[in-house]
Parts: structure tokens; C-alpha cells; sequence
């Protein structure tokens, strides 16, 4: 059996710790993850310079923060020092290919996830792993609607990234997958579109891109906010954040996913009813191109949003 890869080192509440150190005790495992939050963030290869960058690292910070906040988690690590943690921990594993960075804070002390929050702190860490873009490739995805509804602000706010909230995304992608389906679209209590387990959605219709608004029950997207401007100021594409009817799916020119780990992701078919003619669209194609061009560093612009790694590995205790 091939062994799972894993990192050389994760941060871990304020410094650098060899992957095998990184423990804490089992009892803490499943109660803290009821209060935790994390974030998805890639870096990706400039092909040409072999230059890492982060894609909004700064963005994704401050979300984290925020979901820190909804959570009631007292904050410990400024966003400059996570920031530099990130940096760090890329270096420290030597990293010069697709990465995707997860930073997780959650709960630690008695009680964990329902105590007071003056009897917990925070604990957080920061791991990472290899990942393959699809960018540019023949990939796409055929979805079925869900019999699961999204989660509604009033019951578990979808808007942040809460671990607990994946349940919800957890049950729709079985039940898709069960059916023979790889993926799933989610409803909300309204009957209108929400977005796919982990990712928001666009429809094209007439050259026009549509979204579901941030208050149709779904994440907050920093990617989703990034394709916004991407179609507007780069492709000249029109775009409307409305409500999204059911049988908008069936009638739709082209259709895809959005998010750190889906990028953008075509939908070929939604209740095996094709998306346009089942193959990528030209304005999802036209999107992917200037998306992987700009969070590579290939086209100059947007040079705010990309954070350079640099290629020097600090010492680390106990190397």
C-alpha cells in the first residue's frame, strides 16, 4: 500500500512542528471540531518563473477571522501573523508546486465546544497537501438537486466556513454519488438555488452570468467574489446576483462551479438534462483561461491579490 503523503511540518499555535509531534489528546478530537472553523487556500506554480504564489491570502485571512467571531473563539494570531504562518509553513515543506493550505482554530479546554468562552482557548493550526488543478482540462461534473436543503442562516450560518456545516454538504454529495452522480446542487428553504457542497454556482443564460445572491444561504465565496469581477472587468460578461429558479438549471446555456478547490468547475448535466450541449461553454472556457492565467502570475494584473512565497527555508528547532 502506498503511504498517504503528508507534510514534513504543520504550524501549530505560534511555531513550526514536525507532522509525527503534532498531537493532541483523542478525547479532544470530535467535541472540538463541533466548534471549529477553518479556510481552503491555494498557491499556485508560475510556470514560467517557477514562482509560488498564495491567491488572496489576505481575503481568506480575514474571513477566517470572521468565522473565528461567529464561533466565539477568542482571536490569539493577527492576521500579519498568520499570514507570515502560512509563508512559513510553505517553506518549511519545501513546497514549489499546487498547494492547498488549510488553516483550523477550534476550541481547547473543558467542555471544548459548550463551554464559556472565558474557559477555552484557542488552539490553531495550519496544514497543507498537494493539489492538481483541472483548470484547462476536458474535466466536468454531471449533478443531480438535492432532497437535502441548505442550511439557513437561522439554524447554522452558511456564510462562514464551520466544519460543522459540511454535514449538510456531506449528505447531499452521498446521496448524489449513491445515485450515480458526482455531485450535487442544493435548494434552500425557499426553494430557490443555494450552491453545490462546497462550492457556489453560475449559470450563463444569454451571455449573461447569473449567481445566487450572498443571502440565498450560501458561503461567502472569495472566489465567487473574484469570477465576478474577472467576467465584468476582463471578459465584458454582464453579471446579476439574483435568486435562481430549479428549472433555470434545465434551460441554461452553461453552467459551473466555483471555489479554492473547485476552481471552476463545468457542469455538463443537472438530472442527467444537459447543460447547453454537455461540453464546456465558451464563457466558462474564456473564465477559466484568465482565471489561471491571473492566479498563476501568467497575466500580470491583479498583482494585489497574489502573495509570493519565495524559495528560502528557515530552520526549523530540532532539524
Amino acid at each position: 500500500m502506498t503511504q498517504e503523503w503528508h507534510p514534513d511540518y504543520l504550524w501549530s499555535d505560534g511555531k513550526l512542528v514536525p507532522w509525527d509531534q503534532a498531537t493532541i489528546h483523542l478525547t479532544q478530537a470530535h467535541w472540538s471540531a463541533i466548534g471549529a472553523v477553518f479556510e481552503g487556500i491555494k498557491a499556485y506554480k508560475n510556470p514560467q518563473t517557477g514562482e509560488l504564489y498564495v491567491f488572496r491570502l489576505k481575503e481568506h485571512l480575514r474571513r477566517l477571522g470572521q468565522s473565528i467571531k461567529m464561533a466565539g473563539l477568542k482571536p490569539v494570531w493577527s492576521g500579519a501573523e498568520l499570514e507570515r504562518a502560512v509563508l512559513e509553513v510553505l517553506r518549511a515543506n519545501n513546497r514549489r508546486d499546487d498547494t492547498y493550505i488549510q488553516p483550523v482554530a477550534y476550541p481547547v479546554g473543558p467542555g471544548r465546544a459548550f463551554s464559556r468562552a472565558d474557559e477555552v482557548r484557542t488552539g490553531l493550526y495550519i496544514t497543507l497537501r498537494p493539489f492538481e488543478s483541472h483548470l484547462l482540462t476536458d474535466y466536468r461534473i454531471n449533478v443531480r438537486v438535492s432532497s437535502w436543503v441548505r442550511i439557513p442562516d437561522h439554524v447554522m450560518p452558511p456564510r462562514i466556513k464551520a466544519i460543522p456545516n459540511y454535514w449538510n454538504s456531506r449528505l447531499a454529495t452521498r446521496e448524489a454519488q449513491a445515485d450515480g452522480y458526482d455531485g450535487a446542487i442544493i435548494l434552500n428553504t425557499t426553494g430557490k438555488v443555494a450552491e453545490g457542497p462546497g462550492a457556489c454556482l453560475f449559470i450563463i443564460r444569454d451571455g449573461v452570468a447569473i449567481t445566487p445572491p450572498v443571502t440565498a444561504s450560501i458561503l461567502e465565496s472569495i472566489t465567487r467574489a473574484t469570477l465576478i469581477i474577472l467576467l465584468r472587468e476582463v471578459l465584458g460578461v454582464p453579471v446579476i446576483e439574483r435568486e435562481v429558479d430549479r428549472t433555470e438549471l434545465y434551460v441554461c446555456d452553461e453552467a459551473f462551479f466555483c471555489g479554492t478547490a473547485a476552481e471552476v468547475t463545468p457542469v455538463a448535466s443537472v438530472d442527467r438534462i444537459p447543460v447547453g450541449d454537455g461540453q464546456i461553454g465558451p464563457v466558462t472556457r474564456r473564465l477559466q483561461q484568465v482565471y489561471h492565467d491571473v492566479i498563476r502570475g501568467i497575466d500580470a494584473r491583479f498583482s494585489e491579490w497574489r502573495t509570493p512565497v519565495g524559495v528560502a527555508r528557515p530552520a526549523v528547532a530540532g532539524d
